[in-house]
């Protein structure tokens, strides 16, 4: 059988279950719930990876950083020769609307928001986490709001989505080179393959591993390869105009 992310423990899915709701409701895509994670919440993960909240493609899937900008997480992780070893949380567990993005950032100090988002960040964490790497302005925010942070290094890089993508492959870059000399590779990894380069290139971007999503999702979901090479991005997308209750989902042809 196929692996398949069986869900959190009882124990953390009533942590998780815990989640306050928005600070501003109308500054989210509230009806549609909350996203919590992807990757490893058993402790064993080498390095998590903090973002800023979920899109289309998270709701989905039912968990974070699985489309376009997940799939350039998972290369960003590829080439540190992690194909498991990894947790993925946002700062927002609800999907924030563009437009107040910076106006939540400041709320993220709310403190039923920082004392649940805290626990989940500290139950996801054993002794075994070598880095955490914050991306994006919200991330970088919650990573500072979390008081009991493992002392290990803190790596802070521009969103995947960045609008700059000189800044943003110049900061991925240097990024892939420290950690490939704190971070221990999976046996099964590679940390020999190149760098970023000037540009991206369909080669950095890595598939969601079917270990990281639930039992039945199509096998599509989480490689949007196709959706790329079309000139699109995702493969989920929201209508326009939005009217914030309805999502846009294209199987391949």
């Amino acid at each position: 059988m196929a692996e398949f992310d069986r869900g959190p423990t009882a124990q953390f899915a009533e942590l998780l279950a815990q989640v306050p709701e928005p600070p501003v409701k109308e500054a989210f895509w509230f009806d549609w719930g909350p996203i919590f994670y992807r990757g490893r919440l058993d402790g064993s993960a080498r390095v998590l990876i903090v973002a800023s909240d979920p899109g289309p493609t998270e709701r989905i899937a039912g968990r974070s950083l699985v489309g376009n900008a997940g799939q350039r997480v998972q290369g960003f992780l590829t080439k540190l020769g992690l194909t498991r070893s990894y947790v993925c949380l946002n700062a927002w567990a609800y999907a924030v609307q563009p437009s107040r993005a910076f106006a939540m950032k400041e709320r993220l100090a709310d403190p039923p928001q920082t004392q649940w988002r805290n626990a989940v960040f500290d139950r996801a964490t054993d002794p075994t986490l070598e880095a955490v790497v914050a991306m994006g302005f919200m991330a970088q925010e919650a990573v500072r709001l979390w008081t009991s942070r493992p002392q290990v290094p803190l790596v802070e890089v521009p969103h995947p989505t960045s609008h700059d993508p000189v800044v943003l492959l110049d900061a991925w870059r240097a990024a892939v080179t420290q950690l490939r000399s704190i971070v221990t590779p999976d046996p099964d990894g590679d940390t020999t393959g190149p760098n970023y380069g000037t540009e991206f290139l369909e080669s950095d971007y890595s598939a969601i591993p079917h270990r990281d999503l639930p039992f039945g999702a199509p096998g599509f979901l989480g490689d949007d390869a196709w959706v790329r090479a079309g000139g699109g991005s995702n493969s989920v997308s929201r209508p326009s105009p939005d009217d914030k209750h309805t999502l846009l989902w294209k199987a391949p042809g």
